[in-house]
Order: C-alpha cells, then sequence, then structure tokens
C-alpha cells in the first residue's frame, strides 16, 4: 500500500496488520498503515487455551487486529487478534480492498503521464486528505457527483486523467449479509401474528422470505457493512421486541460466509 499514517494509531482502532515474528507466547506484527510494529499477546490470539500460536499465526499472514493499547513515550502498541468481530473484519478488509483499488488509478494514470508513482500519489493526496481520511472515500464522491477534483486543487490535466479512470473502474457498489429468524406461535391466530412480527422488521433495504418450517431468511443490502449491519440490527431487534411481547417464540442466526 501507498497510504502511510503519521503518528501512531488510536486505541480501538481496527487496523490490518502483517505478522513479522510468532514467539511462544507472544507475535510481532507490522501495521500496514503505519510505520509502526505491534506485538499480540497469546492471550490475545484466541479465546480459550492455545496449545500451539503458530495453528493461528505464521509470518506473513495478514490479520486484522484491534489496537487495545499504545505507549507513545515507549513506543509500544499492543494488539488484539480475538477482539475483533466478523463484521469488523469483514469491513476492514473491504475498505483496504478499496484503497488499494484507488492506488492502482494513481499508478495506472502516474505510468501514462510517465511521473513517478510517489510523487503523484503525494500531489493528489496531499489535497485530498485535507477533506478524507482515504483516497477511495474521495473517488466515490467523485463518482457520486459530490465533488470534483479540481475543487480539490488538483491541477486540472491531472484531474481530467484521474476523472477518466475513475468512472470506468469504480462502480456504486453494495454489499449484503444474511440471516435466518425463527417464529413460532401456538395461539389460534399465530400465522397472523407472525406475520405482524415481520412487518416490524421490513424496511426498504431489507428482504424477508419463507423458508417452511417458521423459518425465514433475511437479507440485507446497503453501500457498505456499516449500515447493512445497522439496517439488520434495527430490524431483528424489532421483531424481536414485537415476538416477546406477543408470546411468539423468537431465533436468530447469522449467516457467514
Amino acid at each position: 500500500m501507498l497510504l502511510k499514517r503519521q503518528g501512531y494509531p488510536e486505541e480501538s482502532e481496527i487496523v490490518q496488520c502483517t505478522v513479522t515474528t510468532v514467539k511462544y507466547n507472544s507475535v510481532f506484527a507490522s501495521l500496514d498503515e503505519y510505520d509502526k510494529v505491534g506485538m499480540i499477546h497469546i492471550s490475545e490470539i484466541s479465546p480459550g487455551r492455545i496449545r500451539n500460536i503458530r495453528d493461528y499465526v505464521k509470518e506473513g499472514k495478514v490479520i486484522i487486529c484491534k489496537v487495545i493499547n499504545v505507549n507513545r513515550e515507549k513506543g509500544y502498541i499492543d494488539l488484539s487478534l480475538r477482539r475483533v468481530n466478523e463484521g469488523q473484519r469483514r469491513e476492514k478488509v473491504n475498505q483496504i480492498k478499496k484503497e488499494q483499488k484507488a492506488e492502482k488509478i494513481i499508478e495506472f494514470v502516474a505510468n501514462k503521464l510517465k511521473k513517478d508513482i510517489k510523487e503523484v500519489y503525494r500531489n493528489v493526496t496531499e489535497k485530498v486528505f485535507q477533506k478524507y481520511s482515504l483516497l477511495s472515500e474521495c473517488f466515490d464522491d467523485v463518482v457520486d457527483k459530490n465533488i470534483t477534483l479540481e475543487e480539490l486543487g488538483i491541477e486540472k490535466a491531472l484531474a481530467k486523467d484521474l476523472n477518466d479512470l475513475i468512472e470506468q473502474r469504480i462502480k456504486p457498489q453494495e454489499v449484503s449479509i444474511k440471516g435466518r429468524i425463527t417464529l413460532v406461535s401456538y395461539a389460534p391466530l399465530g400465522i397472523e401474528m407472525i406475520k405482524e412480527a415481520l412487518k416490524q422488521g421490513t424496511g426498504k433495504r431489507i428482504a424477508l422470505s419463507y423458508m417452511g418450517a417458521g423459518k425465514y431468511s433475511i437479507k440485507v443490502t446497503a453501500p457498505d457493512y456499516k449500515e447493512a449491519e445497522k439496517a439488520l440490527k434495527d430490524s431483528t431487534e424489532a421483531i424481536s421486541k414485537f415476538a416477546k411481547k406477543n408470546h411468539i417464540e423468537y431465533s436468530f442466526e447469522r449467516e457467514e460466509k
């Protein structure tokens, strides 16, 4: 990655790392977005007892971690692998992939103009990072016509070459997450009550369908995982609340990829 942030990450930040050293009771990993190295104690690798740390990590493996402590005076960064949930891991991986795609656009334009890639990247991000934390966020706004690169102060000819490639390579994307809901009622009007329960969880991003035997699939589609997770949470909580109030047996199971 061309992206290198200054300073230290914040506590609780989710970061992508590459494992550099594996020891008996700890792991050292470089933070891909920072020029820093962090440590993962064996207790932060996975819940429960670990017999062999190499069953979980090895040198060169790319992992998603949570920053749990930063000591700027000593230069220490403590990381956790086990405290990252699936949603956070997926969101970070998706973010990194988008940023690498944006960097590839810079690389292509730099090669076309016969200019140094790092120089072009520096010139562009010097303007972009005044308003955005990521290059990909800016390019998404360009695609959505919320801003132009020239408005950010990027030289006209360079902005045009970038804009042409951005429109070719970056399309509005959507992500989806799924789950299964079980609803059972023994009341005389149980079927009607279950239908009413499902209505509580409907929305423009929500798709509910009957699977049989009291089971229903729920699919949420959104521009990003953060928004999808919120929509799923709001939907299932609304259904659960109605079910509990009306004595309907309810359970939810997340469908992981």
